[in-house]
């Protein structure tokens, strides 16, 4: 791939990313320019395709499958990331040089030395006919780092106008300048246990945090959840949905609190372990899916000083799928895309593999 050379000073890329959450496919057209040592991108368009009841159910199981059915799995999840590519490049007539593919997150256990994110991207090379940039986490990991958060470099190159970045996905994770170092974590928990929670009600998510609104703080159970270990430890440092059911659920599940009353402080919480991080100066940029949540956002505003800014809608939902096609164009440009500041990694490196149709 023959990229800024010659008078070819734009990249055109896909970005694709599945979350924890599993409320869909994102998907970004973007073209990406270099002006000295400055970075510009447009996001020529973007849209998220909701998971089949039958996708969900298997990505959902996917960590209990034996090591066959995981393996099959991780070629067709591959060749459906192909075929939505296809379908998404062609309805916006965008010539791609190549897609970055996130895959979907199925293990993450840096401590132990191991991540998996599947969807296979020889399988997406080779159903797209395009390039692919995929598996961005495991060269991290090898290195000795926690393999996420990866967007810090993008924000870092791509969003410097913001004294911090902060995405509310099914985690929310920060990243912010430090001493001239990038420096970045996942903070705790966001719409992956909210979702999970409003599940009793028949809902799929809260709404505006309408339902949440709704509740009471059990302080008994805020204490337990602002004392979790997790807390107290130095970044870098990362979360898995493992963490989640094996760590914090149970401490719900043990909690006398109402429904309503739990989702009310696990809200406080989370705007709790947010704002602890903040200096009260200057502005954040709130991306992910809970930037909708108008009730978390109020909270997170009350409980600090610093500029809680929120984008437009394109860029609060495909701010990730953005940064992905970005650490696609990286890698292919070979240059660095994993921060050793950031992930504890033993260097800096450029993470992912290049698969050719």
């Amino acid at each position: 791939m023959k990229l800024l050379s010659g008078n070819n000073k734009t990249i055109r890329a896909i970005g694709m990313m599945s979350g924890t959450s599993l409320d869909g496919l994102d998907i970004a057209a973007v073209e990406f320019k270099k002006t000295g040592e400055e970075w510009q991108f447009e996001l020529i368009d973007a849209a998220t395709v909701p998971y089949s009841h039958e996708w969900e159910e298997q990505l959902k199981k996917a960590p209990q499958l034996s090591g066959e059915q995981l393996t099959k799995l991780d070629y067709e999840y591959g060749g459906y990331l192909g075929e939505q590519a296809n379908a998404f490049i062609q309805e916006q007539n965008f010539a791609a040089d190549f897609i970055a593919s996130h895959g979907h997150t199925v293990f993450h256990r840096p401590e132990e030395g191991y991540t998996l994110q599947i969807g296979a991207g020889a399988k997406i090379a080779a159903v797209s006919g395009l390039p692919v940039v995929a598996d961005f986490r495991t060269a991290d990991v090898a290195f000795g780092g926690q393999g996420a958060p990866l967007v810090p470099i993008g924000d870092k190159l791509l969003f410097s106008d913001y004294d911090y970045c902060l995405n509310l996905g099914g985690f929310a994770n920060f990243s912010f300048e430090e001493n001239g170092e990038r420096i970045a974590f996942d903070i705790g928990p966001a719409n992956i246990v909210l979702n999970e929670m409003v599940q009793e009600f028949g809902l799929k998510y809260d709404k505006d945090g309408e339902l949440g609104r709704q509740g009471k703080i059990d302080f008994n159970l805020l204490k337990q959840l602002n004392d979790l270990e997790f807390y107290r430890q130095q970044e870098p440092k990362s979360l898995g949905r493992e963490w989640i059911e094996e760590v914090f659920l149970p401490l719900l599940a043990k909690s006398q609190a109402s429904s309503l009353d739990k989702l009310r402080t696990v809200y406080e919480h989370i705007a709790i372990q947010i704002t602890s991080v903040l200096n009260g100066k200057g502005k954040m940029l709130v991306t992910g899916g809970g930037a909708f949540n108008c009730f978390l956002i109020e909270r997170i505003q009350n409980l600090t000083t610093t500029e809680v800014c929120l984008p437009g809608t394109k860029i609060i939902e495909y701010k990730e799928a953005i940064i992905f096609a970005f650490l696609g164009v990286l890698r292919v440009l070979e240059i660095n895309n994993c921060l050793a500041s950031v992930t504890g990694a033993s260097k800096d490196h450029s993470s992912g593999l290049i698969f050719q149709p």
